[in-house]
C-alpha cells in the first residue's frame, strides 16, 4: 500500500443549501478501514490535552459514528459544531495581521491500544470553509501513563507519520502510515487553525508481553490484548471486529451479524491469536440478537499457518440474548481461530481464556523489541 494510491482532496467544499448534509461530503474507500481502530474511546482512548478548542471541544475527535450537522444550532460562541474547532489565528500586529508559516493548533491523543498504525483518517464533515488548510501527524511511544506535560518534555521523540499536507473541507482526508513502530500517542496539527470532526488512526494493537505476563489467564482474542480478525464470511449488517471489542454489547449493532442465507452454506468468522496459546475456557455471546442470532456455533483451531484445522468445540446450540460458557476438556494450543455459525445470524462476542506458551511469550517479546517497546 503506498500513500501515492490514496485519494487527496482539497480545497473547500460548497457551502451548505439544506437537505442531506452528507450529500456531498468527498470520501474513498481507504484500504486500511478494515484494521481497528486504534483511537477508539471503547479501548480507552482519549484526547488529552489541545492548544485551544474555543469553538468545538477536543473530546468530540473520538465520538463514534459520523459528525452530526445542525443547521439552526448556534451558541454564544457562534455555530455549534459536532468536531474540535479553534479559534482564528492572528498575526502579532496591524503591520504583521498573519500568522506565520509555523503558526499551528494541536491536540494530544492518548491511543486505547498501543499498536503499529496502517492508515489515519482525519475528517473534516462539516467545515465547509472553516477547516484547517493542512494538517500533520506525529507519533510517541511512551511507557505509563504520561501527562501532557511528559509528552511535551523536550526529551521526548515524536515521529513524523503525515507530513505537513494539504487537506479539502468536508472531506475524509485518509493517510496511508509506513512506520513499522509500536505507538502510544499521537500529536494532531492544524496548519493554521480550523476544524476537524473526526479522527480515526487504524492499525494493529501491539501489546506488552510484560504486562499479558503478569495477568497469567486473559482473553487472547481480545483486541486490547492483540487478538484480531484476519477474515470473516459476510460482513453485510456490522463488522466481526466487534466480537472482540471490550465489553459486553449494549445493542444488537454492537455485535456482529450477517445477512440472511438462501443456500446450504453457514458464516465464519477466523481469528489471529497475539501469540501461539493455550485456550483452556469460551464464551459466546448473543447479547441483543434474539429474532437475529446464530443458531449453532462450533470452535476450530490452528498452530501455525502451515498447521491442520482441529475441533476445539463441537456444534452447539446456542440460545438467544444469552451469554453462553464452555470449559474446555483439556488446554487447546493455537494461534488461530475460527467460529462457524449455523447457518446464519450472529453473535456479539467471542471470549477465549487462556495463557501464553513459552513459544508465545518468547516470540511476543521479540516483536515488541522490534518495534521499539
Amino acid at each position: 500500500m503506498t500513500d501515492a494510491a490514496i485519494p487527496r482532496f482539497t480545497g473547500d467544499a460548497s457551502p451548505y443549501a439544506g437537505g442531506d448534509p452528507y450529500a456531498d461530503h468527498r470520501t474513498a474507500d481507504f484500504p486500511f478501514t478494515h484494521l481497528v481502530d486504534l483511537a477508539d474511546r471503547r479501548l480507552g482512548a482519549g484526547v488529552i490535552a489541545a492548544n485551544d478548542e474555543f469553538f468545538a471541544e477536543r473530546e468530540n475527535l473520538l465520538k463514534p459514528g459520523p459528525a452530526v450537522f445542525d443547521p439552526e444550532h448556534f451558541g454564544h460562541k457562534g455555530k455549534i459544531m459536532d468536531g474540535w474547532e479553534t479559534r482564528r489565528r492572528r498575526g502579532v500586529s496591524a503591520a504583521e495581521p498573519h500568522p506565520t508559516p509555523d503558526d499551528h493548533d494541536w491536540a494530544l491523543v492518548r491511543l486505547g491500544a498501543p499498536g503499529v498504525i496502517r492508515g489515519i483518517v482525519l475528517d473534516t464533515a462539516h467545515f465547509r470553509g472553516n477547516y484547517p488548510q493542512a494538517v500533520s501527524v506525529e507519533g510517541a511511544s511512551l511507557p505509563g501513563s504520561p501527562s501532557p506535560e511528559d509528552l511535551l518534555a523536550p526529551d521526548v521523540k515524536w515521529t513524523t507519520l503525515v507530513p505537513r499536507t494539504p487537506v479539502g473541507g468536508h472531506a475524509a482526508n485518509g493517510f496511508a502510515v509506513d512506520a513499522e513502530q509500536r505507538f502510544t500517542h499521537l500529536r494532531i496539527n492544524q496548519h493554521p487553525d480550523g476544524g476537524i470532526a473526526r479522527l480515526r488512526v487504524y492499525g494493529e494493537v501491539a501489546p506488552d508481553p510484560a504486562w499479558l505476563s503478569a495477568l497469567g489467564t486473559f482473553d487472547l482474542a481480545a483486541l486490547e490484548n492483540g487478538g484480531q480478525v484476519e477474515d470473516a464470511s459476510d460482513r453485510f449488517y456490522s463488522p466481526a471486529t466487534n466480537t472482540i471489542q471490550p465489553g459486553r454489547s449494549r445493542k444488537m449493532d454492537d455485535g456482529w451479524e450477517t445477512r440472511r442465507r438462501r443456500d446450504r452454506g453457514n458464516d465464519w468468522i477466523r481469528y489471529r491469536l497475539a501469540a501461539q496459546s493455550e485456550i483452556r475456557a469460551v464464551e459466546i455471546d448473543t447479547a441483543y440478537l434474539k429474532g437475529n442470532s446464530a443458531g449453532w456455533a462450533a470452535l476450530s483451531v490452528r498452530d501455525g499457518e502451515d498447521g491442520d484445522w482441529s475441533e476445539a468445540l463441537p456444534r452447539t446450540r446456542l440460545q438467544p440474548d444469552t451469554n453462553h460458557r464452555f470449559v474446555l476438556d483439556g488446554p487447546v494450543r493455537a494461534t488461530d481461530v475460527r467460529i462457524d455459525i449455523f447457518p446464519d445470524g450472529g453473535i456479539s462476542r467471542l471470549r477465549l481464556y487462556g495463557s501464553l506458551t513459552d513459544e508465545g511469550t518468547t516470540a511476543l517479546a521479540a516483536r515488541h523489541r522490534e518495534l521499539g517497546g
